[in-house]
């Protein structure tokens, strides 16, 4: 009887984690696509439209793992808002939501960007040497008087910035 109930108790302890790792509610702020894996250009599952309520089970990065009436999917993380809207809030606090994680201000300024995306834990185990990849970046650089003849086309100033320090206080 003993040997029994240390079974079912150990088992339950074993079970909490998933048990407090309870679905979390969340309404979309602006329409969006449900994709099939968190990148913008994965295959497109179904279209949610503003104030509809998910599931959050996941999140990854710039994105939640959700489950909608609609389906099951990836969904950007700033077009939704977890927890539920208030019914008689939702007209002027999602519009303005919408607007930031859009990106614009109304009056069309740039308040926030989103687009760096970083790699988990399996990806960084998985990398692997690609001297393709290194060609290709560093065919992407370009000459001092290159960048330069740019910036003055764009009206850009230059800025003195001075390198960090090194770790453990000495500096160039």
């Amino acid at each position: 009887m003993t040997l029994r109930f240390n079974q079912f108790f150990l088992s339950a302890i074993l079970l909490l984690p998933s048990i407090a790792q309870a679905v979390e509610n969340g309404t979309t702020i602006k329409s969006d696509s449900i994709k099939a894996a968190p990148f913008s250009d994965a295959k497109v599952i179904a279209t949610l439209p503003a104030g509809a309520r998910v599931d959050i089970l996941k999140k990854d990065g710039g994105w939640y793992q959700i489950k909608s009436p609609q389906g099951s999917g990836w969904i950007r993380m700033l077009s939704l808002r977890r927890g539920e809207v208030k019914a008689g809030s939702a007209g002027s606090e999602l519009s303005g939501l919408a607007s930031l994680a859009s990106g614009r201000s109304g009056t069309g300024k740039v308040v926030s960007t989103t687009g760096i995306r970083g790699l988990n834990e399996e990806e960084l185990k998985a990398a692997k040497y690609d001297e393709k990849q290194i060609t290709l970046a560093e065919s992407y650089a370009t000459s001092r008087s290159e960048a330069q003849k740019f910036a003055a086309g764009a009206r850009l100033a230059a800025h003195q910035m001075n390198y960090l320090p090194e770790p453990g206080g000495s500096s160039k």
